[in-house]
């Protein structure tokens, strides 16, 4: 099924871009054939060592340009997971799938839910809404790197979203009362804000958010919460 419909965009592709009189049409299906050769999310980068590895020589703007013309008719898409580079990914007309991406590995998942589909458009039906496209990117910890967690790890490794548990601190005592008088004790529940910016790490201890300095997460032992 894969092939054919791979055979069907590469037709429609000449065609196309034949028909909107786009130049190097021969050089552009190079691109197109190389990208639909990986099933991965892929920046335009690995697009571009892929090429080469195919012995293409393709110049990275005209790869760029390339790309954004298959975005704009139809044959790729772009998408933006969590801050990280800009991934392609196919685009195969009425096929539809959302996205599950570790936050600790980066790998993504793709997954379609029938069901999950008829309950978004009966929610967006009830508020009188009527919905042309949607995405769901899901953050979370993928079943391979939840396998390699240990049991106890400073808070600095911790992702956003994640839930802890604290356990121990690897500090000094006059440290050790800064955290107590702050409200930080052991068995508390912690939830990860944010991990970015000027290496603060921002955490919430149910409706309390506390701003910790990288040195000190580092000192915080805590258990993961699956």
């Amino acid at each position: 099924m894969t092939i054919q419909i791979h055979d069907l965009e590469k037709q429609q592709f000449i065609s196309l871009f034949k028909g909107e009189g786009i130049d190097n049409i021969d050089e552009r299906f190079i691109v197109l054939e190389t990208f639909l050769k990986t099933e991965k999310h892929i920046t335009a980068d690995d697009l571009h060592r892929l090429l080469g590895d195919e012995g293409h020589t393709v110049d990275r703007d005209f790869l760029k340009e390339t790309l954004e013309l298959m975005c704009h008719y139809g044959f790729a898409q772009e998408h933006l997971f969590d801050n990280g580079p800009v991934l392609y990914e196919h685009r195969h007309l009425g096929h539809h799938h959302d996205h599950m991406i570790c936050t600790r590995c980066g790998d993504i998942t793709e997954f379609s839910e029938p069901e999950l589909e008829r309950l978004q458009e009966g929610i967006a039906s009830r508020h009188g809404f009527h919905m042309l496209q949607h995405r769901m990117d899901i953050y979370g910890i993928c079943s391979a790197c939840l396998k390699k967690r240990v049991a106890l790890m400073p808070l600095m490794l911790a992702k956003p979203g994640e839930k802890l548990m604290i356990r121990e601190y690897l500090c000094g005592e006059n440290l050790e009362g800064r955290l107590l008088s702050m409200g930080l004790r052991r068995g508390d529940v912690i939830e990860v804000i944010t991990c970015q910016g000027r290496g603060q790490f921002v955490i919430a201890v149910e409706n309390k958010r506390y701003i910790l300095g990288r040195g000190m997460a580092q000192k915080i032992m805590v258990e993961p919460i699956r």
